[in-house]
């Protein structure tokens, strides 16, 4: 199946939609125009083909349920940012990448195999599992932005609070 045609202005459209959403919320898009044209593109052609913007750097099952994870900015784009300065397919980028102090590289995938995901997705039936889970220790850090008390759940605090604008270091943690 070949890609949809998709306007060169609508594609331009949709940059600077994402690199103005990108800087307000405290991210940055990787600085390579031609390069982000062509992701952005890839984003315009999943949508006509799933009806969301699957990210063009991975296979789609074509279920948006299946492929919620996946669903630019994708669930792994904070984590890859933080560990790589940028996300998985180069959409996203740090500072440090922005400023010309680091190249993207390649990422290895962090998203779990289909295995994996589809345990993920089966629902618990464990008796008291939903009171247990109240007690349990939560399997991610809960990070607080000092400044406006922002929560977000992840690995580690994001490059920047997506209300405040404040860096990395005006975060601690909180659970």
């Amino acid at each position: 199946m070949s890609a949809p045609e998709i306007p060169s202005e609508e594609i331009e459209r949709l940059h600077e939609r994402l690199a103005r959403e990108a800087e307000e919320g405290g991210y940055h898009l990787n600085p390579d125009r031609e390069f982000t044209r062509d992701l952005v593109e890839g984003l315009l052609v999943n949508e006509r083909r799933y009806g969301y913007w699957a990210c063009p750097c991975r296979l789609a099952a074509g279920s948006k349920q299946e492929d919620l994870d996946i669903i630019c900015p994708c669930d792994y784009r904070d984590a890859d940012l933080n560990e790589y300065d940028a996300c998985y397919c180069g959409l996203y980028v740090s500072e440090r990448v922005l400023g010309g102090e680091k190249e993207v590289a390649p990422i290895p995938e962090r998203r779990p195999d289909e295995e994996h995901r589809a345990q993920a997705r089966a629902p618990r039936t464990e008796p008291g599992a939903a009171a247990a889970a109240g007690s349990a220790k939560l399997p991610t850090p809960v990070w607080r932005c000092r400044v406006c008390g922002y929560l977000c759940g992840r690995d580690g605090p994001p490059e920047r609070c997506p209300i405040c604008k404040a860096k990395q270091e005006r975060f601690e943690r909180f659970l």
